[in-house]
């Protein structure tokens, strides 16, 4: 894990602070090839200088996992990117989608397919 990603979660005194760490852990186990770094104020992954999935951890109600393709837009694929949504993802477009948990019962419910979905999802995109 990312000594500066840390430093800024501690800072943020966040009440989900578990919860984001166990994502943490979830989404750098499922690449070894993953990257964290902070950017749009959250914990964003990334593979070489391709950004893939960012958390948004603010408002410090729920977590956010946002699966993209960059911040560049994009020609936008004719289908979705992944043909299932795991239970977890609600589509923004074809190429961006959102998992949202509130607590530490739904991560450890998505457990599985979250580390899947990660694995599928950079498959896809990089």
């Amino acid at each position: 894990m990312n000594k500066e990603v840390t430093e800024y979660l501690d800072s943020l005194n966040h009440p989900l602070r578990k919860e984001i760490e166990e994502i943490r852990k979830i989404i750098l186990g499922a690449n070894d090839a993953l990257e964290e770094n902070i950017k749009w104020n959250g914990p964003n992954y990334k593979v070489g200088v391709n950004d893939r999935v960012s958390l948004r951890v603010l408002p410090p109600k729920q977590i956010m996992i946002i699966f993209h393709r960059g911040a560049k837009v994009l020609e936008q694929p004719k289908q979705k990117i992944l043909p299932k949504d795991y239970g977890l993802l609600d589509w923004k477009t074809n190429d961006r989608a959102v998992a949202t948990l509130k607590d530490m019962e739904q991560i450890e419910r998505y457990r599985s397919q979250l580390s899947e979905l990660v694995k599928n999802w950079l498959d896809k995109t990089l």
